[in-house]
């Protein structure tokens, strides 16, 4: 016993230099670039002036501001509330046991699946010359009529559904699992309806955890590129004006315009992590309660 002690003693405590590499990586990869950002955006040929962080708020850029906050708020919220159904669905269920992990595995993959595939995989399916449109066309039905188009705001929202959803049931499936079957039959015995129960103690209990969802499947919706890239690269977004005058598609004088947008992006990015992690930590307060 004495030799172990005397060995385990010999042998360093890693715990005071273990973070160390990680803090190296997020300094240099993180913090460092964030840095260079925000000088440039706030120091536009080296004087120091908001002229660029005003101007990356005025006529198109505004528009693309305000069409990628739009397209992610919607895809968010639609994305949210069927993730929540499917997670709600599939936590009811008790047969056939293989559904669960088939679910469980189509989710983990398809919250993954975005860019040039999917952007890809949509056009061979709704595109102009689609499978479902040569489908829909034989039926008599026009798509293109009836404003179905991949490359309009809608097409952009279905698409983004394809990860939004499968990706809210992975933020919320566990929040679910953790309501206990016995809060519905204490309910049930005080004489509480089903839509009781939910109104007073299921959605509430689940709010931190939808709401923390929600503000996640925006910022990831907001950050996406290469999807929105391939089916509309003209389209007005904030991700493809940053790419646009980063090719240097730009006037004399506001060079460093694309950095006083992503300024703005941090920015907002920032305070929908700081809610997404203050509502995680509220929803993971009560399960382990």
């Amino acid at each position: 016993m004495r030799m172990l002690s005397s060995a385990a003693r010999a042998v360093p405590r890693a715990g005071g230099w273990v973070w160390l590499p990680f803090g190296a990586f997020a300094l240099l990869f993180l913090a460092y670039p964030v840095v260079v950002v925000i000088v440039r955006a706030l120091m536009p040929s080296g004087t120091p002036g908001p002229s660029l962080m005003i101007a990356a708020l005025q006529g198109s850029y505004l528009t693309g501001m305000r069409n990628s906050i739009t397209l992610s708020a919607v895809s968010a919220a639609l994305g949210a509330v069927l993730g929540l159904g499917l997670a709600l669905a599939v936590a009811s269920l008790e047969r056939p046991r293989w559904l669960r992990s088939t679910l469980d595995g189509w989710t983990a993959v398809a919250s993954q699946l975005g860019g040039v595939p999917l952007a890809f995989a949509f056009i061979a399916t709704i595109g102009t010359q689609g499978v479902a449109t040569k489908i829909f066309a034989q039926a008599g039905i026009n798509l293109g009529e009836l404003g179905v188009s991949v490359s309009g705001f809608w097409g952009l929202v279905v698409v983004y559904l394809y990860f939004q959803i499968p990706l809210m049931f992975l933020v919320v499936v566990p929040a679910v699992a953790g309501m206990r079957r016995t809060w519905r039959e204490a309910a049930s015995i005080l004489g509480a309806s089903g839509p009781h129960y939910w109104r007073t103690v299921g959605l509430p209990l689940l709010m931190p955890a939808f709401l923390g969802g929600v503000l996640l499947l925006f910022v990831n919706a907001f950050s996406a590129y290469a999807t929105a890239y391939v089916l509309n690269s003209q389209g007005q977004l904030v991700p493809l004006q940053i790419r646009f005058l980063l090719q240097g598609n730009v006037i004399t004088g506001q060079e460093d315009l694309a950095y006083a947008i992503v300024t703005w992006v941090i920015s907002l990015l920032l305070i929908s992590l700081v809610g997404m992690t203050f509502l995680q930590r509220r929803s993971l307060r009560w399960l382990a309660s």
